[in-house]
């Protein structure tokens, strides 16, 4: 029992940095139907920039960890997130009009050329970092295997369960959050009724790469170490959530992301390393045969 706490912890956590990573990707499709292929590598991004500002402020002598967090988070998000405004800018709004190929290759190309980007500017080997919150809570003991839940791992669910609510309140309650909702039903009419589309669309890009950026912030605290690649497969895996959890839908993006980290979690620690993500993808198979719409998905109907 105390080894299937452990484990449930652990995915709780892996799948909380799915989970933000994977409403990135659902709501760009949500308004413009499109994938964001390059979302995984602002998470990236978000995590070098998380290591550099923990680096320039340890190399400023500002040693109280509270309040260098959250100076590394403000930073991380405000840069990151205007690298998601100009994925946007450059790949996706010139072609808005195109064939719908056309957004999805220049995704593609950008989200390589940001690996590569980050390979050349930071090097290619990988860059580690000292624990900078250490401790825990020891919860119980069972046939001498504890079960802890580390102050990091805490940090992690609290601060997603703040942005979850903050996202909601802010979709459900705010003009920005009305003209997202218009322009997913219908961007011709939205803009008809005074929408400003293009402006909706970049702030929706700005706002997914900034929770890109928080994944990226809290994998550099939580495992310590990052490099050029890591956004390749997290953005794999959070797309894969987005759609098991329902694409187009945030709470189902949400779910997807904790089912991905807690299936990863407890194959790997009931069966074998290697094949932990074959593990994750046959779930998403099974998922979109029996229910193609994800599991808090809803059915597209055609305006006519």
């Amino acid at each position: 029992m105390a080894y299937f706490v452990q484990q449930l912890i652990n995915g709780l956590t892996l799948g909380s940095v799915y989970g933000l990573i994977a409403i990135g990707y659902t709501m760009v499709y949500g308004i413009i139907g499109m994938i964001n292929f390059a979302h995984g590598e602002i998470y990236m991004i978000g995590a070098f920039v998380s290591v550099i500002s923990l680096i320039v402020l340890g190399a400023a002598g500002l040693t109280f960890v509270p309040l260098a967090l959250v100076v590394v988070l403000i930073v991380t998000m405000m840069f990151t997130a205007a690298y998601g405004w100009t994925v946007e800018r450059i790949a996706y709004r010139p072609l808005r009009g195109s064939f719908r190929l056309a957004p999805l290759i220049s995704a593609i190309g950008l989200s390589i050329f940001l690996q590569n980007y980050v390979q050349l500017a930071q090097g290619a080997r990988v860059k580690p970092i000292p624990p900078v919150v250490r401790g825990g809570f020891l919860l119980f003991e069972e046939n001498g295997f504890t079960v802890q839940a580390s102050y990091i791992q805490i940090f992690i669910w609290l601060l997603t369960l703040v942005l979850m609510v903050g996202f909601a309140v802010l979709i459900g309650r705010t003009a920005l959050g009305r003209a997202q909702r218009a322009c997913e039903q219908d961007r011709t009419m939205a803009a008809l009724v005074g929408v400003n589309v293009d402006r909706t669309i970049s702030l929706t890009f700005v706002m997914g790469a900034a929770l890109a950026a928080v994944a990226g912030f809290i994998v550099t605290l939580y495992y310590g170490v990052i490099d050029f690649y890591i956004g390749f497969l997290a953005g794999l895996k959070a797309f894969t959530a987005a759609v098991l959890g329902g694409i187009g839908s945030l709470p189902g993006a949400m779910l997807g992301g904790l089912l991905i980290g807690l299936i990863e979690a407890f194959y790997s620690a009931y069966f074998s390393l290697e094949y932990k993500d074959v593990a994750a993808f046959s779930v998403l198979i099974l998922v979109l045969i029996f229910r193609p719409t994800g599991l808090l998905g809803q059915p597209e109907v055609e305006k006519v």
